[in-house]
């Protein structure tokens, strides 16, 4: 079933991530050296997507679009291993990752829903999926303090939700939480929305941005209510990870335009003001990021390489480090 499904997402992925335009109000800057190569991904087809860093040994996990393999790079390292090898558990592709408090490794399948994994043995821990027959893309994910995850689709425009008793039970249907389709500003038919998905640090509210129309929503986690974040200075047009740090610094990968922004969040979240912008061809299409005490490391995806967004021959895949975002 995956493998008959994932040609039709490839195609929507392709119209998705052509749509739109550079983020505005953005002044571009200049390579000046401070992108560099973190550690490289083994094979010649990975086109990476996802990143994770375990909190507990700093243990970066990267997972690959093209056949749902997920790479590990020890710290010190400057090649990632295999961890996870293509078609585990039946999984081909592997989107958003995240580690949660407890090690355990969070694996989107776009196809089908979510794995959790022991990242000591590989072992799954669990697995949950999505009913019913309409298109899906189950895409990025965030785990607020108290163990709950949140994941978002890109075709359906909801966010699913476990939550550590689901978890515990060990399977499940990946069920709706939020259903934002009537907050989105109106796209072109076949676009994506939701992509990369944040949680503020004491589980008080969720961000979420839509990619094509360049937003980023707010969904308050006591009282359901969901709202447009006001951005000063530029949007979120072809966002696509998310990255949001205690101090209320938001990073941004936004993919075609090979560009990275940093924001200020306001403290509850209601606004965010662009303070930085990084473009550079050197990121190869950047679709996720990870900041860490040393720097950001960006994953570059080379969709454009003979991936899902066009043809061409792809270099050696690898995470990148970025200082000064």
């Amino acid at each position: 079933m995956l493998k008959k499904l994932l040609p039709l997402t490839l195609v929507t992925l392709t119209t998705a991530l052509t749509l739109g335009a550079a983020p505005a109000a953005q002044a571009a800057q200049p390579a000046d050296g401070r992108i560099a190569t973190a550690f490289t991904l083994p094979g010649e087809k990975v086109y990476p997507e996802g990143i994770a860093t375990d909190p507990r040994d700093r243990t970066v996990y990267v997972g690959s679009y093209a056949d749902g393999t997920v790479y590990r790079a020890r710290p010190g390292r400057r090649t990632a291993e295999v961890f996870l090898p293509a078609g585990t558990d039946g999984r081909h592709t592997a989107n958003g990752l995240r580690v949660d408090a407890r090690g355990r490794l969070w694996v989107t399948d776009s196809t089908s829903g979510v794995a959790v994994y022991d990242t000591a043995s590989g072992r799954r821990l669990a697995h949950f999926e999505v009913t019913g027959t309409a298109g899906l893309f189950v895409n990025d994910l965030t785990i607020t303090p108290d163990g709950t995850a949140y994941l978002s689709d890109s075709v359906r425009a909801v966010i699913y939700r476990v939550t550590p008793a689901q978890l515990a039970a060990g399977s499940g249907p990946l069920l709706a939480a939020y259903d934002l389709s009537g907050h989105l500003t109106p796209s072109p038919a076949g676009s994506f929305s939701l992509n990369g998905i944040v949680s503020d640090p004491a589980g008080r509210f969720l961000l979420a941005v839509d990619m094509t129309a360049g937003d980023l929503h707010r969904v308050d986690l006591r009282t359901g209510a969901i709202s447009r974040v006001a951005l000063q200075g530029g949007d979120l047009t072809h966002g696509d990870g998310l990255d949001l740090a205690p101090d209320g610094t938001l990073r941004v990968a936004h993919n075609t335009t090979n560009t990275l922004t940093r924001w200020h969040l306001s403290p509850d979240g209601t606004r965010a003001r662009l303070t930085r912008t990084l473009t550079d061809p050197a990121l190869q299409i950047p679709t996720t990021l990870n900041h860490t005490a040393g720097g950001t490391l960006v994953v570059r995806s080379q969709f454009d390489k003979g991936g899902p967004m066009g043809p061409g021959t792809p270099t050696t895949f690898t995470v990148a480090s970025v200082r000064g975002l």
